[in-house]
């Protein structure tokens, strides 16, 4: 199915019959689903129709046992070498430790000002 000319609630609609659809495959009922979701029946149903919200609809996926699918939903973004090249210099390799008024057990000169 090509996706790319729906729009975003025609897409979201094609989740919740995916989502649907994977909840009958596992004869599993939407009261069911949503104990073992921890949401109301109500928030299954309205997943279904593509109208959930993104933390309910991963609760509803881990309930299913299709969390994994995920990585093939959106994968993890690799860095290209550019972007790691720039970072390489960011990394700190170290602490650089306190810079409290006391060095060594006695106190700094700037602090005898005071």
């Amino acid at each position: 199915m090509q996706l790319n000319h729906l729009s975003p609630a025609a897409l979201a609609e094609e989740l919740g019959q995916r989502l649907k659809q994977a909840r009958l495959n596992a004869n599993i009922t939407q009261a069911e689903l949503a104990k073992q979701a921890g949401v109301s029946r109500t928030i299954v149903m309205n997943a279904e129709k593509g109208q959930a919200q993104l933390e309910n609809f991963v609760a509803l996926l881990l309930a299913l046992g299709l969390v994994e699918q995920l990585n093939s939903f959106l994968p993890r973004p690799q860095l290209s070498p550019l972007q790691l090249r720039k970072l390489e210099g960011k990394k700190r390799e170290r602490a650089t430790g306190s810079r409290g008024s006391v060095e060594h057990g006695t106190q700094r000169e700037e602090d005898d000002e005071w």
